[in-house]
């Protein structure tokens, strides 16, 4: 663009850059006048071939799609002749007679979609009589073919003609026909489209066509009147900045200061020749980009573009701010700007228009007097002492942060010009306050005295006098000194308390000292008792034990014999009654003896444990085998959920007793009919079985009494099943003898649910008791049950668990 100068502003004038040779630009300037003939001249232009072209395409257009529509016809009519000769020949051949065809029969040939775009179909006989038409066309019902197709063309070319031909319907108007043959069917089918219904989508693009043609006529011709008013207009705002450029300039001569004026929307910049002064720049002819101010401004300054951003969104007119540029040696001047947004005539967008002021110097002195004002400040916070100074009307000058602290004053209260009422009344009071003596020389320039805060700290304050009337305070936090001359004090009467109380105490450990050695002596002679007592009970049991069970041997031998009858009749019935008896009685008491003798044998510590891997379900089938006769006398069903396999590490024989034990005794507590249920389970951490029956149940209050020794909810004269007692006994010291659990739930006349939890080997080894872990017998002596390498009972019957405690 060609700019020239006016008045010192640089104005803009109507030119166009033109290219030459070498890819080279030059410059020089179009009249108005001419570049708005040339506009007017395209427009009319692209207005003339954009009609002529839509004129051409609206004819191939119509070309096309009356082919189109003649294509589409003629397939559709071979489609439907098609079905009719087959449908019709299939009916001539089973009746011999053809019949009229009906509208309803017609439709039912049609194939989807020959009715659309206002196809007509019609049917007539070998005398070219139409009879049936589907939709109906006036005066064509009862017509012959050559009343459409006219003289030139005879009925029997239209017998088996394939194309479209043209035909004038009664009504006058034009349409096309195509002829299909029946045969055998004495009929000929014709498809009749008129003209308008072929051109119909063709002449609803026209309209569109022709209404963009129209619009865009009228858009082509606004932007042309608008450029002609928005030529006229700019020459208009070029004479206004001319007038405007000549007066600011005389302005801004002898000033310290330089005018904007930013056109924001297309980023180029005025500047008055000040400006270059100020800068050290040479003035140049031309308009500012922002890039070249940009590349001028200090980077730690908020750029401009962004300071006008936040202008705009923030719907501000002006702006008031300071910036450094570059100046022509390399220093940076400090520039204060003030401007507004004003709309320029003609234009749009606005400007930004204002002046700069060099404050370069005021800038210099008010860093330095902040530097001061810093030092000053700085020097005071970092003294451990409160300090504040007051002027000649008491209002406060400066304090720091310590005497905030002190005297618990918000922020907002501390600011210069605060007066001393004001700050007293929001600090807190103090709980003490003592004046100390202050020597004579310093007595007539300030003062000294201790107070005590409500925080419990002590200030030792002292007050002196300022040459200009004033005074400063500074106050020394005094609460260690303070409060070491407490525990001086305290320590003393702690001293002499702590004195008294270890004459008393020396006195009571005495009198407790030949307490405990009584006590202590008492003790090992009770305990040597009570050893003796145990061994000599376990010695007691495990010889009764061994004599008791010799002659029950020969008792239940004898017995078997003569319930068997193995050396011949045994005589009368009551004989073998006596013998079953005498035989079951003498099992239970040896039953009895064993767990007794075992218990014995687990208070004398003799019990090892074969612990070794084996799969647990094929010990409970095994345990099952032997309880399932008893279950089946009393009509219990045994119901099992268990898994294909489930390896466990343990004493085999012992979990094959615990599992006979609680299934036993589920079954004896059991009623007829009802049902004892086993499943087992397999977790990360343990092995889990449960035993759940339908029985009597546990009243909730004798839970607590199960697994005891002997312990029995029943007492020996309410009690209706057999039993000593320790079954349940056995079964939950084994389990725990594997570091696992045994937990009952029941309930009374619902059943009950015995839960065994065995955890594996190697979270038993770091859980289990720590008596097992050390190789000594882990169990109490009076649950400790019995376990041997050897099974001495086998597979006898074991009754305790679940119900009651056998």
């Amino acid at each position: 663009m060609a700019k020239a100068h006016i008045g010192g502003l640089f104005v803009k004038e109507r030119a166009v850059r033109l290219p030459v040779l070498a890819g080279n630009w030059a410059q020089f300037t179009i009249p108005e006048r001419v570049l708005r003939g040339f506009v007017t001249a395209l427009i009319v232009l692209f207005l003339a071939v954009f009609g002529g072209a839509a004129a051409i395409q609206l004819i191939n257009s119509r070309n096309l799609a009356l082919k189109q529509q003649q294509t589409n016809s003629i397939l559709i009519a071979d489609l439907v002749a098609g079905r009719m000769r087959a449908g019709l020949g299939m009916e001539l051949e089973q009746t011999k007679i053809p019949r009229p065809l009906t509208a309803e029969d017609l439709l039912r040939y049609l194939v989807k979609g020959a009715l659309n775009d206002g196809r007509s179909y019609l049917v007539a006989d070998n005398r070219n009589v139409i009879g049936t038409m589907l939709p109906p066309i006036d005066g064509l019902i009862d017509s012959t073919l050559t009343s459409l197709s006219g003289a030139k063309v005879t009925p029997v070319v239209y017998r088996d003609h394939g194309a479209m031909v043209a035909v004038t319907l009664p009504d006058g108007r034009n349409a096309y026909m195509t002829l299909r043959n029946l045969a055998p069917y004495p009929g000929v089918l014709a498809l009749i489209q008129t003209r308008e219904d072929m051109l119909a989508a063709w002449s609803g693009q026209t309209l569109k066509l022709v209404t963009l043609f129209v619009a865009a006529f009228g858009v082509l011709t606004l932007v042309g009147a608008a450029f002609h008013w928005q030529a006229s207009r700019a020459a208009e705002a070029d004479a206004m900045l001319a007038l405007a450029t000549e007066r600011l300039d005389k302005a801004l001569d002898r000033g310290r200061c330089g005018l904007w004026d930013w056109d924001i929307a297309r980023g180029h910049v005025f500047w008055s020749r000040s400006m270059f002064d100020i800068l050290g720049l040479k003035p140049r002819d031309e308009l500012l980009s922002y890039a070249e101010i940009a590349e001028r401004l200090h980077p730690d300054d908020k750029p401009i573009d962004r300071l006008i951003d936040d202008l705009l969104c923030s719907g501000a007119s002006g702006i008031d701010h300071e910036f450094r540029l570059r100046h022509a040696d390399g220093h940076w001047i400090w520039l204060r700007a003030r401007a507004e947004l004003a709309g320029s005539p003609g234009e749009a967008t606005p400007h930004l228009i204002g002046i700069t002021i060099d404050v370069t110097e005021q800038k210099i002195t008010d860093r330095l007097n902040k530097e001061a004002e810093i030092r000053l400040r700085d020097a005071i916070e970092t003294i451990s002492e409160a300090f504040v100074l007051w002027d000649s009307e008491n209002r406060l000058v400066m304090c720091n942060s310590k005497y905030q602290q002190f005297h618990g004053l918000p922020e907002s209260v501390c600011q210069p010009g605060m007066s001393y009422d004001a700050l007293t009344a929001a600090s807190r009071k103090p709980v003490i306050r003592r004046r100390l003596p202050v020597a004579n020389a310093e007595r007539a320039e300030g003062t000294s005295f201790e107070v005590q805060i409500e925080d419990l700290h002590w200030l030792q304050i002292n007050e002196r006098r300022t040459k200009d009337g004033g005074f400063v305070s500074v106050g020394t936090d005094i609460t260690p000194l303070k409060k070491h001359e407490e525990r001086l004090t305290e320590s003393e009467r702690e001293l002499k308390k702590t004195v008294r109380d270890l004459q008393r105490s020396r006195i009571e450990l005495e009198e407790k000292s030949r307490s405990l050695a009584e006590l202590a002596e008492k003790y090992s002679q009770e305990k040597t008792r009570a050893e003796a007592a145990s061994r000599s009970k376990s010695e007691f049991l495990a010889n009764m034990s061994h004599e008791l069970r010799t002659p029950l041997n020969a008792i239940i031998g004898f017995s078997e014999v003569i319930r068997l009858e193995m050396l011949g009749p045994a005589g009368s019935e009551k004989y073998r009654e006596y013998a079953n008896d005498i035989h079951d009685s003498g099992q239970y008491l040896l039953d009895v003896i064993s767990d007794i003798l075992d218990m014995s044998k687990i208070e004398a510590g003799r019990m090892p444990r074969d612990v070794h891997e084996f799969d647990l379900i094929e010990v409970i089938a095994d345990a099952l085998r032997i309880v399932e006769p008893r279950a089946k006398a009393e009509r219990v069903s045994i119901i099992r959920s268990l898994p294909g396999r489930l390896v466990v590490e343990a004493d085999k024989r012992a979990i094959k007793q615990v599992v006979i034990n609680l299934v036993t005794n589920a079954v004896k507590f059991t009623l007829t009919g009802g049902k004892v249920t086993i499943s087992a389970r397999d977790t990360a951490e343990a092995m889990t079985v449960v035993i759940r029956d339908t029985g009597i149940g546990i009243p909730e209050k004798h839970l607590a009494r199960l697994g005891r020794p002997f312990e029995q909810v029943e007492n020996q004269l309410t009690k209706t099943k057999p039993g000593s007692g320790l079954g349940l006994a056995i079964s939950r010291s084994l389990i725990e003898l594997h570091g696992g659990t045994l937990k009952i739930a029941s309930r009374e006349n619902e059943g009950t649910t015995v839960t065994v939890i065995l955890p594996r080997l190697s979270a038993r080894e770091q859980t289990g008791p720590p008596a097992a872990r050390a190789g000594a017998n882990p169990l109490p002596a009076s649950a400790r049950v019995a376990q041997s390498g050897k099974s001495r009972r086998g597979d006898r019957k074991v009754w305790s668990g679940t119900g009651q405690t056998a």
